[in-house]
């Protein structure tokens, strides 16, 4: 694993939303430039840029029409390039958003796969070999495109055609269901590693990449045949680019480790329970302490233990997929919830707006494909001035309306607050950099506890670190194994300890070395 991906604390940035420097409305890569320093001062010094890529944008850019060409209301290549060059002048890292499952139905290589003459694209993508013919139920398809007989796969939204990878076992009786080393599977592999190694040359430090775990179709339950795929990209990567970080979105650390992978997203889909912390009718988080913890530790543990005891398993603050924290937490909630995030194994993401609590933008039409998740990709809140800083435009230009409210967070105002939301995220980063337990690679070994607190020991060579999250609005005492010592770091009410019990206060999170 290339280091400093092992020091990496991600901030992840929708550039539609971040900072809009030409006043057309929609954030830029000159915009993510200027506020480059406010990242490095917050304390990450790693980006994750959502797709930027030419697209129609049916769905904010993740259906690509050209994996070469960023889109023009972002800037050009030459500003994408100046982007990575800024970032390394201040030792920041920048991971792009990899789309490798669809592309747009605009993309070149679908439009001649539509023609009804073999050519070169004819296999880039999965149809069937007859527009009549039955289609899996586990699989969706779109028919009467064209002239050519078939129905093509569908990934998500009918503006997505899927690539065609090939099939693990495919079907004998369903001669179009082509096997992973066919010509046209083994063509796409070969054009995500070109696209790959554009980017990687122009500067790019590696990429976080979108639905990993989708390739391969009709996959068995170990995913065998995607992790395949992923190992052969693996050591591509290690021989020509050893230094690129890789990341995916695939929910499944043992099974995205195994393909090559240096870290996997924990989903807020899936088995993880990773919502029952924070998005839910009771999220574990909330002061009225009615949450369950015991389904998310039993998912995580189960998986940490698969990876070996790497850890490399991202616990995102949220993402542009998700419902703000802010929309089912307090802001002191949210402070005692980022302890979690800030002090857990594997790379942190910070989700642009979290660190100063930007809410949930409720009742929004869709835009982009966004949908029910339009209200958490609402503009970055800079200040108090016009448009809250992110834009010039008037309102009505905006890519997404801003947060209406009269009292809504701002970084300048939480800049001027020692107490604020993003003084103590700015701590806890500054902490685990200080702290190796705290760090990407540090292990983890839960205690048993009642409901609440969460108590766990992070550790590594060098020291050994106990971390108490007591979320609920009831003080608590808890036993631990080793007498506790030195008080670091403390966010809510205070904690004591006596011997080898620990007295915290309600809503308080308490790092303590031993």
């Amino acid at each position: 694993m290339p280091k400093w991906i092992e020091e990496a604390v991600f901030y992840e940035i929708y550039p539609q939303s971040f900072n809009d420097t030409n006043a057309d409305g929609i954030g830029d890569f000159e915009g993510i430039i200027e506020k480059l320093d406010y990242i490095k001062e917050l304390g990450a010094n790693a980006l994750w840029i959502n797709p930027c890529f030419l697209s129609q944008f049916h769905d904010a850019g993740y259906d690509v029409e050209d994996y070469y060409t960023v889109a023009p209301r972002y800037g050009t290549n030459e500003d994408l390039v100046r982007l990575f060059k800024e970032a390394h002048k201040r030792d920041m890292h920048v991971l792009l958003d990899l789309v490798p499952g669809h592309t747009a139905i605009e993309h070149k290589w679908f439009k001649e796969s539509l023609k009804p003459e073999r050519n070169e694209y004819t296999d880039r993508y999965i149809w069937t070999d007859d527009v009549w013919t039955e289609t899996p139920s586990n699989m969706r398809f779109l028919q009467g495109l064209s002239d050519r007989n078939g129905a093509v796969a569908l990934n998500f939204f009918a503006t997505q055609p899927a690539l065609n990878y090939g099939f693990y076992q495919p079907d004998p009786e369903k001669k179009w269901q082509q096997s992973m080393d066919a010509p046209g599977p083994r063509a796409t592999r070969e054009e995500i590693k070109n696209i790959i190694r554009f980017w990687l040359k122009a500067g790019a430090d590696g990429f976080r990449v979108d639905m990993a775990g989708s390739l391969v179709k009709g996959d068995d339950e170990q995913s065998h045949g995607t992790i395949a795929l992923w190992q052969e990209l693996r050591a591509f990567l290690d021989e020509e680019f050893p230094e690129a970080g890789f990341v995916s979105e695939w929910g499944e650390p043992d099974k995205s480790l195994a393909g090559g992978f240096h870290m996997d997203f924990l989903l807020h889909f899936g088995p993880s329970h990773y919502n029952d912390l924070f998005r839910c009718e009771e999220p574990y988080f909330s002061s009225r302490g009615k949450g369950n913890k015991k389904d998310f530790l039993e998912t995580y543990i189960r998986n940490y233990e698969k990876t070996g005891g790497k850890g490399l398993i991202c616990i995102p603050s949220g993402n542009h997929d998700m419902d703000r924290l802010a929309r089912y937490l307090t802001p002191d909630e949210q402070k005692i919830a980022f302890a979690f995030l800030l002090s857990m194994p594997g790379a942190p993401f910070i989700y642009y707006g979290d660190e100063i609590g930007m809410r949930y933008v409720e009742n929004l039409v869709s835009v982009e494909g966004g949908y029910n998740r339009t209200g958490s990709r609402s503009p970055m809140q800079w200040d108090k001035s016009v448009n809250a800083g992110f834009s010039t435009a008037s309102p009505d230009k905006l890519y997404v309306a801003l947060d209406p409210s009269d009292d809504r967070p701002d970084v300048e105002s939480q800049m001027a607050d020692p107490d604020s939301l993003y003084h103590q995220v700015k701590a806890l980063i500054d902490l685990r950099k200080q702290h190796k337990a705290l760090q990407n690679t540090a292990k983890i070994r839960f205690l048993d506890t009642e409901e609440y607190p969460l108590v766990y020991e992070r550790y590594c060579e060098e020291e050994r670190m106990l971390v108490i999250i007591n979320p609920s609005a009831k003080a608590c005492v808890i036993s631990t194994p080793n007498t506790p010592g030195e008080l670091i770091y403390r966010v809510g009410g205070s904690a004591k300890a006596e011997g080898n019990a620990v007295h915290v206060d309600a809503a308080t999170a308490v790092f303590m070395k031993y």
